[in-house]
C-alpha cells in the first residue's frame, strides 16, 4: 500500500479543525474485505496528514466474505481506538446502519461514506473548509457541479479539487443517476445538486436529530436526510467530488431500489 499518495493542500489557520474535534467516520460494509485496507489506509493518511483526531467505525452486516477478520487486524493496526468493528447480525439496511454506528462514535462530527473505495478521503479536508467557513451543520459531496456552495468569499481560502464528476458507469447508469436527482429536485426543491450522494460531513447533534425523525429505508435514506434537514432549518453545504465506480466487488444497486426511490420522493413531497 505503500505507493499510494495523497497529495493534499494544508488547511488554513481559519478553516482547520480545533484541538477539540473529533471526526467519526461510519463505513457500512457488505462483502468489502479488499476494499477495506485500501480505505482505511487512505483515511488514516487523510487525518493524520492533517492532524485531525479520528475513528472509524466499521458497521458489517455479517459479510460471508471475511470482511470482520479484515477489520479486526486493521483495529490491530491502526488500534482498537482508531479502527472500531460493531457487526450487525444480518443485512439490515443501510439507514439502520448510521444508527447502529452512531450508538459508537464519540467525535463531535461524523462523515459518512462508502467502503468500496468510490468515495476517496482526499476530499474530507475540502468539507471541513466549507463547513469552518460558514459554521454549517452539513456538507454534502456532489458529483453534479463544479463549484462549492455556499461559494467562498474572495478573499476567503479555496475550497474544492476541481468540478464533480462520475466515472466507470455506462450511460444507462449515467442517466438514472440524473434522473433520480432531477426527479427530486422537482419535485421536493431540496436546494442541492445532487440529492441521492452518500458522502457527507455531518455535526453528531444535527444526524442525530435528523435520523430520529426519518423513516425511509435504502437508498431512500441519503435523501430524506437532506429533505428534513431544510424543513428542519439546518444549514446544509456542497463540495465537488469525484465519484468512481467500485473497485473490487459488485453494486449493490438493485431494480428494486430504483423504484422505492420513487416512491420514496413522492412519499417525502407528501409527509415532510
Amino acid at each position: 500500500m505503500s505507493s499510494y499518495t495523497i497529495d493534499m493542500p494544508p488547511l488554513d489557520a481559519s478553516t482547520a479543525p480545533s484541538g477539540s474535534d473529533k471526526y467519526s467516520v461510519i463505513l457500512p460494509t457488505y462483502n468489502e474485505r479488499k476494499n477495506l485496507p485500501v480505505i482505511v489506509w487512505l483515511l488514516a493518511k487523510t487525518f493524520e496528514s492533517k492532524g485531525i483526531q479520528w475513528e472509524i467505525i466499521v458497521v458489517d452486516d455479517a459479510s460471508p466474505d471475511g470482511t470482520q477478520e479484515v477489520a479486526k487486524q486493521l483495529a490491530g493496526i491502526y488500534g482498537e481506538d482508531k479502527v472500531v468493528l460493531k457487526p450487525r447480525a444480518g443485512k439490515l439496511g443501510l439507514g439502520t446502519a448510521y444508527v447502529h454506528g452512531l450508538n459508537f462514535c464519540t467525535g463531535n462530527f461524523v462523515i459518512i461514506m462508502d467502503a468500496d473505495f468510490s468515495h476517496h478521503p482526499k476530499f474530507i479536508p475540502e468539507f471541513i473548509k466549507l463547513q469552518k467557513l460558514h459554521n454549517l451543520d452539513i456538507v454534502t459531496g456532489t458529483r453534479y457541479s463544479s463549484v462549492p456552495t455556499p461559494f467562498p468569499s474572495r478573499n476567503s481560502v479555496s475550497v474544492g479539487l476541481g468540478p464533480g464528476g462520475v466515472y466507470g458507469w455506462d450511460l444507462k447508469r449515467k442517466l438514472v443517476s440524473r434522473g433520480a436527482n432531477y426527479l427530486a429536485d422537482t419535485v421536493l426543491r431540496p436546494g442541492v445538486s445532487d440529492l441521492t450522494g452518500s458522502f457527507r460531513l455531518y455535526r453528531k447533534s444535527v444526524i442525530q436529530d435528523i435520523i430520529s425523525r426519518c423513516t425511509s429505508k435504502g437508498y431512500v435514506f441519503q435523501m430524506e436526510i437532506i429533505v428534513r434537514a431544510r424543513s428542519l432549518g439546518y444549514t446544509v453545504g456542497e463540495v465537488p467530488i469525484t465519484f468512481v465506480d467500485r473497485i473490487y466487488g459488485e453494486s449493490k444497486l438493485s431494480g428494486n431500489e430504483i423504484v422505492g426511490y420513487a416512491k420514496g420522493v413522492l412519499s417525502l413531497w407528501w409527509g415532510v
